[in-house]
């Protein structure tokens, strides 16, 4: 099942903005660096992780919030000769969300998000074309079963 996607105006997308270039920095922060009432960074915080934009005490944001409901898995192997330009082409496209160096059978798992299965077929295509790709597997992601967490390592459930 989908989340109903959430309209972020200007206002929410600097505020987002300034938590992903500063993580720590206090609401008050980002009022007086914005040019906004304190009040209403609070209000449209709250908001936003009410609506399940951000995540509970998290500065990531939720795809399907930005028009990506769907999220798959590209695995890939690399011509190491090529790693640089594979990189910087990698980069270039914007539905890629992470990417990791693997030990094993595969070089890179490439997390992607997308529009809808259209879009998945578009962007592990591009992925294709980037120099020094040799070889690709998707996997379409059905559901979230575990979100990424960090807080049971410090203690807090």
């Amino acid at each position: 099942m989908l989340c109903s996607m959430t309209a972020l105006d200007d206002t929410d997308r600097r505020i987002l903005l300034a938590l992903d270039d500063d993580p720590r920095a206090t609401v008050q922060l980002i009022a007086l660096n914005l040019g906004l009432a304190r009040g209403t960074v609070q209000a449209r915080l709250e908001r936003l992780t009410r609506e399940k934009v951000m995540r509970r005490n998290s500065v990531r944001l939720t795809p399907t919030a930005l028009g990506y409901p769907m999220r798959a898995m590209v695995t890939a192997e690399v011509d190491q000769d090529q790693f640089d330009e594979m990189m910087t082409d990698m980069a270039e496209i914007i539905e890629v969300i992470e990417c990791v160096g693997l030990a094993g059978e595969n070089d890179l798992m490439i997390q992607i998000v997308a529009r809808d299965p259209d879009h998945v077929y578009d962007v592990t295509r591009r992925i294709k074309q980037c120099r020094g790709i040799k070889r690709t597997a998707t996997s379409i992601v059905l559901r979230e079963l575990l979100a990424l967490r960090f807080d049971h390592l410090l203690g807090g459930r």
